[in-house]
């Protein structure tokens, strides 16, 4: 096992998320054979004093100079329309904001990439629980609709257009902000509906026009984020039962924020799974 080659890291965003991860990588990585080589963030004065000088990455295009095995982006999904197809020409690529695989172009291209060069597309479950389970009925194609309903305090929402607009209305009763498909859900949401296109990867046989997602604003919230799942699958032709699954995870969250306590720590598990499984999308 000492003998074992480390897998070459680079962050790509060093946000909250982004700090977490390089901290542990750096106080723990070599544990678990991962070396991180590179982070990277638009803000580079954010870095200043926490990243070794060495391992700051000026600019996002010399990503190929430091000889990363995988790069992991929690920055933005702009990122991933701009670099990822270029990230999968060299490594694997963890693409931690999903909402970015609801353009029909950018998925296309990344799978095309993930063909081609036979590196790994890797989608972190975040807080999505059950995700293998749903992927399973998706190959199956017995998956037959998939509802995810997100709960947040009004103030850990960051949104766009008309839901931010509704969410600033929102005083003291729980507001259903949206409910409809994840696609078009995801450029008005993109920090915050992660999960759900999450759930529409796994879902593969519905997809980001079938899996359906409702945002719920709810100021007696304010330290917890709520995540229910709704699965349906197959009808039993002799009973003639249909066959549904229910979950509600409760995430503690710190006051405004947009990601959950409980999603760090899914992260590093995640990344940990990132060692390399061929050319395919994978969940991890």
């Amino acid at each position: 096992m000492s003998g074992q080659r480390k897998v070459r890291v680079g962050i790509v965003g060093y946000g909250h998320l982004g700090q977490y991860l390089v901290d542990r990588l750096l106080n723990e990585g070599s544990q678990s054979h991962f070396e991180l080589v590179f982070v990277w963030n638009r803000d580079l004065k954010k870095m200043d004093g926490k990243v070794p000088a060495q391992l700051q990455l000026h600019d996002l295009s010399d990503f190929k100079d430091r000889g990363a095995d995988l790069i992991v982006e929690v920055a933005h999904p702009c990122i991933t329309r701009e670099y990822g197809k270029r990230f999968l020409s060299t490594s694997h690529f963890m693409v931690g904001s999903p909402t970015a695989l609801a353009d029909p172009a950018t998925e296309q291209s990344l799978r095309k990439a993930v063909a081609l060069h036979q590196n790994t597309l890797y989608i972190p479950r975040g807080a999505l629980w059950g995700g293998e389970d749903i992927q399973k009925m998706a190959d199956r194609r017995t998956l037959t609709a998939l509802k995810v309903t997100m709960t947040k305090h009004p103030n850990s929402f960051k949104l766009e257009g008309r839901l931010r607009e509704l969410n600033q209305e929102v005083k003291s009763k729980r507001t259903l902000l949206y409910e409809g498909p994840v696609r078009d859900l995801c450029p008005l949401a993109p920090n915050n509906v992660n999960t759900m296109a999450a759930a529409c990867m796994a879902a593969h046989n519905l997809g980001f026009d079938g899996v359906v997602g409702a945002l719920v604003a709810d100021p007696s919230l304010p330290d917890w984020h709520v995540v229910d799942i709704e699965v349906v699958g197959p009808v039993d032709k002799e009973s003639g039962h249909t066959f549904t699954v229910k979950t509600s995870r409760r995430n503690p969250a710190m006051p405004s924020a947009v990601t959950g306590t409980a999603t760090f720590s899914s992260f590093w598990s995640s990344l940990l799974a990132c060692t390399g499984h061929g050319g395919c999308v994978h969940l991890c």
